[in-house]
């Protein structure tokens, strides 16, 4: 499939300089890019290569001031990374918008619901009562409990497994290995020393607009809900706990961790492999750096911290400082203590 620059532009708002029919087939790095081959400039460390490039369409800011012949066509645009996002999200919805109708072997049970132009691969399962809206794509091997409903346009990968009871809003994209709604981790300790399990009823609500990465895990509540609020991106490999509250715009990176119950803000961003402990609330705006441990509540909106137990990022940085500056220190208090002795010992 062949688009011209003149229909890319119009797709990105975008102003061409250059050959308005110029036709790309396919997307590349800048650096790598071959005629016939779309690339962006988003980088300034990269403009070199907007000399070189044999791409035969380039998306840059509209600020960029060239300083060569460019032999491409430039479709120019304020935010050259954002266009080039949202040009790949209507390339990937037209690739999806191709996949409709069920593959065999699969199965369904009869009193599912299935929207319009739904996809449903091979050996995936959808169980009793359902609901599946409008563009749903189920990959194959996908597994879908009773009773649980999917909004229009979203897609589960392979190997997702949606347990009973769960809801999944509109523009979900949830990837392969993601289990959502498994047990939460609720036993109650008994005088012999053996732990009996505590029934988990509740479910997981993961609302509009949620993206949710590879091989992630989100437990269904005790009585309740666990719930992923609208606009909320999670990377591959988190675990977050049973009643969890996630909040909308929040974004949790990669190997992260959050125990049960705890309430965290809209637009917080975690970074990878940090954990928070349960029953606490995150404040809206905060920002937690990686491999940071969060053992407390965060109430200050926007805070910023980080280490083990996590603490103020600015504070935590001078810490750091001098306390790499520590064996000088010791070194000129020794040289001080010398010091003193030297003219102790000339005044006796």
């Amino acid at each position: 499939m062949t688009f011209t620059a003149a229909q890319i532009a119009l797709l990105i708002n975008g102003k061409i300089e250059g050959n308005a029919d110029a036709g790309v087939h396919s997307f590349s790095k800048i650096e790598e890019a071959k005629e016939g081959q779309l690339a962006f400039l988003a980088n300034p460390k990269y403009e070199d290569y907007l000399y070189a490039t044999q791409a035969s369409i380039i998306i840059i800011n509209e600020s960029l001031e060239l300083k060569e012949k460019v032999a491409g066509t430039l479709i120019r645009v304020p935010d050259a990374y954002s266009a080039f996002a949202a040009l790949l999200t209507k390339y990937q919805e037209m690739m999806s918008q191709q996949l409709t109708g069920i593959q065999q072997p699969s199965y369904i049970a009869a009193s599912a619901t299935l929207g319009t132009n739904v996809f449903v691969g091979a050996f995936a399962y959808i169980g009793e009562n359902a609901e599946i809206g409008n563009d749903v794509k189920l990959y194959p091997h996908s597994f879908i409990g009773d009773k649980v409903s999917i909004g229009n346009h979203s897609i589960i990968h392979s190997s997702v497994s949606v347990y009973h009871h769960c809801r999944i809003g509109k523009h979900v994209t949830i990837h392969a290995g993601t289990v959502i709604g498994s047990d939460g981790f609720g036993f109650a300790p008994q005088a012999d020393g053996s732990f009996t399990k505590v029934p988990q009823i509740g479910n997981v609500v993961i609302e509009d607009n949620v993206e949710i990465g590879a091989n992630a895990t989100i437990d269904r509540a005790t009585i309740g809900s666990t719930i992923v609020r609208a606009g909320a991106k999670l990377d591959n490999l988190i675990q977050v706990a049973h009643n969890v509250e996630v909040g909308y715009n929040t974004v949790i990176a990669a190997q992260a961790g959050v125990s049960g119950s705890t309430k965290i803000g809209n637009n917080v961003m975690i970074g990878g492999q940090a954990g928070i402990v349960g029953h606490i609330t995150i404040a809206d705006g905060a920002r937690i750096n990686a491999q940071s441990g969060v053992s407390k509540s965060i109430k200050q909106p926007k805070a910023a911290v980080t280490g083990s137990p996590a603490y103020d990022y600015t504070s935590t940085l001078r810490s750091q400082a001098i306390s790499r500056k520590l064996p000088d220190f010791e070194k000129r208090i020794q040289e001080l203590e010398l010091l003193v002795k030297q003219l102790m010992a000339e005044k006796v």
